[in-house]
């Protein structure tokens, strides 16, 4: 059976706007991926809400560092067939980053850092899938709304940067934006439904690059 890495923020955990819960696990995108398998691969979720890809964000008690986690979550899940890097979003923040370049840029140290890790005897480098964000949309919401909607053009840049990114370093890509759209509750996360949508359409192109 193979191992997969969810690497992500709160679109990973589950974040359920309308409960301001999580949503059940089997509606959450790592179980419909894993469900989608057949029982040929076990998808490990790591998703943290507010996690950047390599930025530092000191407004919340966790540590939101992509960067500076991924290594320990390699080390603890090892080994691993596939790394699935779904981050991004929180880097529009305008005090953490604003721009979708500068996070694919992150995106880019972190394939980085997943291809450099130092992985034990018998545990090969695992393949790498790079999912672009969905939109974000507009929304009245308290919080989300002035934290996102400044760079809300910016999350229509993601998927070029991160399909050329991909191209590039040689790994999976999946457009989440083509099958997902945020709920206007809080303008970011997903609905139910939205979320399942995600790990539907990740199922071919795991298996694609898993040879499933």
């Amino acid at each position: 059976m193979k191992t997969i890495l969810a690497y992500g923020d709160s679109l990973t955990f589950g974040a359920d706007a309308e409960t301001q819960g999580r949503h059940r696990y089997e509606d959450r995108w790592p179980s419909v991926l894993e469900a989608g398998l057949g029982g040929r691969a076990r998808v490990n979720a790591e998703g943290l809400g507010g996690r950047t890809t390599v930025f530092d964000d000191f407004s919340a008690a966790a540590d939101r560092n992509g960067a500076r986690v991924l290594p320990t979550l390699l080390a603890s899940h090892s080994p691993l067939d596939l790394v699935i890097i779904f981050l991004g979003t929180n880097d529009l923040k305008t005090y953490i980053n604003g721009t979708a370049f500068g996070a694919a840029m992150g995106v880019k140290r972190l394939v980085e850092i997943v291809r450099s890790h130092p992985y034990g005897t018998g545990s090969g480098v695992p393949d790498i899938i790079i999912v672009s964000p969905p939109l974000t949309v507009p929304t009245q919401h308290v919080d989300l709304g002035p934290m996102f909607a400044p760079r809300a053009e910016e999350a229509y840049l993601f998927s070029g940067y991160y399909g050329r990114i991909a191209a590039e370093l040689h790994c999976g890509f999946f457009d989440a934006a083509t099958v997902a759209t945020a709920t206007p509750i809080d303008g970011v996360h997903l609905d139910a439904r939205n979320t399942r949508a995600v790990g539907e359409g990740l199922v071919p192109v795991v298996k694609s690059v898993l040879g499933l």
